[in-house]
């Protein structure tokens, strides 16, 4: 019996024993082929010590070689935990807390924790990293603190140009603007400093560490000129500031042959260097109070470039568009022919009565660039309803305006149009007089681009050129060329109507005297029944043969000047254009001494003998009091300024008072 008892208990150990060994098998193959590559890397991660190198970012620069963006060398520390002797941690984190000016009690976390790595401070000037080495060399801390290179982005001109160029984040990452755009330009490789250690931390072998050195990004040449952009701040500041424009504003300055931009400004612009330091006073003052969410909205806002992100109804400069088109179509063939159209103060267009802004005093008998000098609303309906909505839509399609340029810049919006199919009468007449539809101030420039250049279609662009950083190479980017848009005998009328309208129509606030100027004033309103506006004034310049094109846009002016794009925006390109046609080195135009002619007496004539005979003189004649209905063949006229005799400018005016 008991050796029936001492075989069995044998016979169970044995198979104890067997099951034991059956389980550890299992085990160790589950560890070797399932969890091996897992645990291979994971030894390997605390055995190498390795340490990251930024590469530097490359620089950005204008058109000139002015550095906009640029990477200077700093430095970051970094604790293997591991290599610190116990004795020694709490001395080293009061150390480091005391120098980067840190608490005291997240350093000693980090000093005691079991990690391989731990990051003290990231990019420290060399100064503050400096006064580190000299503690460790007081103190003969021989392993266990790292002091690496590092490289921070710096923004030397602070806010120009913020909206394009745009910032990166803590780790050199791009994170808007041409930063983003181009990050894996700008980049780099990352390097690293490597060296392995045993299980406890204790390094292997001579202890030499390897060094794989960082490769700097390559640098980018920018087609704006900070000189320029440098102007157009200044003036678009001024005018939100003085027009008390609510939502701010944005300019354009465009080379049409190229499709550089030579400068895009939006306002309020915000420091580069403090991307996340709101620029509105308002809301710094309590900033701290906002919720995250709020501030993350407010700080969205801060950063969008007008110019591509945001749309608008154009209004009356696209004007430009509907004349193209029904010049290319041979609708109109003489741009001087009078009495070619007339305006009565409004028109009927299935039923929906639309009035010219200027209904109270219609403008009567027109040539199409008087229509155009008058921005006459009616005559533009008419032109819309020849031309049809399946040619109009041809040609939006051929000026790019139902899709997005491609800049290269992020955050392009689409314009907003209706599917061609819903458009009727109404939404055509409102069409071809820029209302009710919507578009970027870029997709706007670049169509006008073609107009200025002789009717090609040539996409926008900021960066020109990449230099390769290890071998200083330049590479060109060409100009992107498209499609022939209009030909250029349309073309050049189109222009040598834009030039009367400074001349003599609603732009005249845009002249610089000297200089050839074309140009189309715009007010729209802001979405329907907001009250509010935008206000904007499209130009180019020389108008015989344009080597640049500009568009104003300024949104929500609430100012005393009012909100009328001939009256708030003309004079900013005007004040905008008195300095760069200058920098640009663009010649001016010969003179002409205006011709002058002797007041006659109109006094006692009725107003309408009193047109006439103005008329024939090339002088206007203009009521003291707006009276919406007269029968200007009895009414008669019983004061004028100037009196008789006096001698003005011809295509001036005389102003009456009537009975």
């Amino acid at each position: 019996m008991a050796n029936i008892s001492s075989k069995r208990r044998i016979k169970n150990a044995l198979l104890i024993t067997v099951g034991l060994f059956l389980l550890l098998s299992i085990r160790i193959g589950y560890i070797q082929f399932i969890q091996g590559e897992e645990l291979q890397s994971l030894a390997y991660v605390q055995q190498t010590l390795d340490r990251t190198i930024n590469p530097k970012r490359g620089t950005i620069y204008d058109s000139n070689g002015k550095v906009l963006a640029m990477s200077a060398s700093v430095e970051t520390v970094t604790i293997n935990p591991t290599n610190i002797p116990k004795d020694s941690k709490e001395k080293v984190a009061k150390a480091l807390s005391d120098i980067f000016e840190l608490d005291f009690e997240t350093v000693l976390k980090k000093v005691n924790k079991k990690t391989s790595i731990e990051t003290i401070v990231k990019k420290v000037e060399k100064e503050k990293a400096d006064i580190l080495r000299q503690w460790i060399n007081d103190n003969n801390i021989t392993s266990g603190i790292n002091i690496d290179e590092d490289t921070k982005r710096y923004y030397p001109n602070v806010s120009l140009a913020s909206h394009i160029i745009g910032f990166t984040g803590s780790d050199n990452q791009g994170l808007d603007g041409i930063e983003a755009r181009y990050n894996d330009v700008l980049s780099g490789v990352q390097g690293k400093i490597a060296r392995t250690s045993d299980a406890s931390g204790t390094v292997i072998g001579s202890g030499n560490e390897e060094y794989i050195p960082a490769v700097d990004g390559d640098s980018i040449v920018l087609s704006i000129d900070s000189n320029i952009q440098s102007i157009v701040t200044k003036y678009l500041e001024e005018a939100c500031i003085d027009n008390k424009c609510t939502d701010g504003g944005c300019v354009i300055i465009m080379d049409p042959d190229t499709g550089d931009i030579l400068s895009m400004c939006t306002y309020p612009e915000y420091d580069l260097n403090n991307p996340f330091q709101i620029n509105i006073d308002e809301l710094k003052t309590n900033w701290d109070s906002i919720e995250q969410s709020d501030k993350n909205t407010y700080l969205q806002q801060m950063w969008r470039n007008k110019a591509i992100t945001d749309t608008y109804e154009p209004g009356s400069t696209f004007k430009l568009i509907t004349t193209s088109a029904a010049l290319e179509e041979n609708l109109v063939t003489d741009i001087d022919k009078a009495g070619q159209f007339v305006c009565t103060g409004g028109i009927d267009i299935a039923g929906t009565y639309i009035k010219c802004w200027r209904y109270y005093r219609p403008h009567g008998s027109e040539s199409l660039r008087d229509a155009l000098m008058n921005s006459c609303n009616p005559i533009f309906i008419g032109l819309g309803q020849k031309i049809g909505v399946s040619k109009y839509y041809e040609y939006l399609r051929k000026f790019g305006l139902v899709y997005k340029t491609g800049i290269d810049l992020p955050g392009e919006a689409g314009s907003i149009f209706l599917a061609e199919d819903k458009v009727g009468p109404v939404e055509l007449a409102t069409l071809s007089f820029g209302q009710r539809f919507e578009i970027t101030p870029i997709e706007l420039i670049t169509a006008v681009s073609s107009i200025a250049n002789g009717g090609m279609y040539i996409k926008p662009r900021v960066v020109t050129a990449v230099i390769d950083s290890e071998t200083g190479e330049r590479t060109e980017i060409e100009p992107v060329v498209k499609d022939k848009v209009i030909s250029e005998e349309t073309a050049s009328k189109v222009r040598d109507m834009m030039k009367s309208v400074v001349a003599l129509g609603t732009g005249k606030n845009a002249r610089v005297e000297g200089y050839s100027i074309g140009g189309k004033t715009g007010t729209s309103e802001d979405g329907v029944n907001t009250n509010k506006y935008v206000t904007s004034f499209m130009g180019l310049s020389p108008a015989e043969d344009p080597e640049l094109v500009i568009l104003v846009v300024l949104y929500n002016p609430t100012g005393e000047g009012g909100h009328q794009g001939g009256g708030v925006a003309a004079p900013v390109a005007g004040q905008i254009l008195s300095e760069v046609l200058p920098y640009m080195e663009i010649k001016k135009t010969e003179i002409e001494e205006p011709e002058k002619i002797e007041t006659p007496n109109i006094v006692g004539m009725t107003v309408k003998d009193a047109k006439k005979l103005l008329k024939e003189m090339e002088i206007e004649l203009k009521m003291k009091d707006e009276i919406e209905e007269i029968n200007e063949a009895e009414i008669v006229i019983t004061e004028q300024i100037p009196s008789q005799g006096i001698v003005i400018e011809k295509n001036s005016y005389i102003l009456c008072t009537i009975n």
